[in-house]
């Protein structure tokens, strides 16, 4: 008897204390995989909310004011967050303003948009404070990129789809100049076909696939690493991002990342702005197009470039989340959503 136990005990602490069973493991591929809830497209009439979760918007009042023209222009009735115009040093609010907005775009049946005015820093700070038991009965969209990748990630495994575009600071240009972009979030939120063809590039690794759109800003990935709000790849189409980073930092990331298993079995890779790179007084040697094929050598899923995604004007929309067929050439890519 004492045996047996002893025998019991010790299967449990190697079942509990070593690598996860085959069994969990499939069983938390399954639920990574499994196609996510679509909040519903918009119609006339829809009530969009407008929060600043991150950064302060400190004389942005025109563009916050020129995103409500856009939604009024579209059919939508805009409503603004409370404290969208505080300020607690660096961030728009303090955390619990931030969040206290958020929260109540995320609880209101009638909001069926949340569109983040910016972007910057400080979402993360309020992702664990917010209560997303409504919002998963009632999903709606959330919109946003850069800082706001931290929502696209905690929404997504939430079981969420999410839209990585424009937000409210992007309006400060002559709207003519971002004509495409306020275009595709256009499509994206009234459920309009999506679809984009992307300029050749040597560096693109060719093949086709197919997977879930998930990722963002790097930096926010990486912060997000290690957290149950980062995300599991395996079997995904990966898209990154950044601005004003070095390459060896850029560099740095991508290998904690790969260190991390963060691309263990991701089905392909596209690639947006890398945006007002910086420059180290020991240069890196190669482009940032090599150094990113450089970090990927390993894996053998086709990598796209030239996405016009991010921190620059024309920044077209993305439904993270979604299904999409993706085929890189080197002539050119096509990104197809399902």
């Amino acid at each position: 008897m004492l045996k047996h136990l002893l025998t019991s005990s010790l299967f449990c602490v190697i079942f509990f204390c070593g690598e996860k069973p085959v069994l969990a493991q499939n069983e938390t591929s399954e639920i990574q995989s499994m196609t996510l809830k679509q909040p519903s497209y918009l119609k006339a009439g829809d009530t969009v909310a407008i929060v600043a979760p991150s950064g302060v918007l400190k004389n942005r009042t025109k563009e916050v004011e020129q995103a409500k023209s856009l939604l009024k222009n579209w059919g939508l009735n805009p409503v603004v967050g409370k404290h969208v115009f505080s300020k607690a040093n660096h961030f728009a609010g303090t955390d619990n303003d931030r969040c206290e907005d958020f929260q109540n775009a995320l609880d209101d049946p009638s909001i069926r948009a949340i569109w983040c005015a910016r972007g910057g820093y400080g979402t993360v700070r309020i992702l664990d404070k917010l209560d997303y038991s409504k919002f998963n009965k009632n999903p709606k969209w959330v919109i946003g990129y850069s800082d706001i990748t931290a929502l696209h990630n905690q929404i997504h495994n939430n079981g969420v789809e999410s839209i990585h575009a424009m937000m409210c600071t992007s309006l400060q240009d002559d709207l003519s100049t971002i004509e495409e972009t306020i275009s595709s979030l256009k499509n994206a939120v009234f459920g309009n076909p999506l679809s984009y063809t992307l300029t050749g590039s040597k560096y693109n690794k060719t093949g086709d696939a197919s997977g879930q759109l998930v990722g963002g800003n790097l930096t926010m990935l990486h912060t997000m690493l290690g957290s149950k709000t980062s995300i599991n790849t395996s079997g995904k189409i990966l898209f990154i991002e950044e601005i004003g980073e070095y390459k060896y930092h850029i560099d740095r990331m991508l290998q904690s990342l790969k260190r991390a298993g963060y691309f263990e079995n991701c089905k392909g890779l596209i690639v947006g702005d890398m945006s007002k790179l910086r420059k180290n007084t020991t240069l890196w040697g190669t482009s940032i197009e090599q150094l990113i094929l450089d970090a990927f050598s390993d894996y053998n899923f086709p990598i796209a470039f030239n996405m016009p995604a991010g921190h620059e004007k024309d920044n077209r929309a993305l439904i993270m989340g979604r299904t999409i067929q993706l085929e890189v050439n080197s002539e050119q890519s096509s990104i197809i959503f399902q």
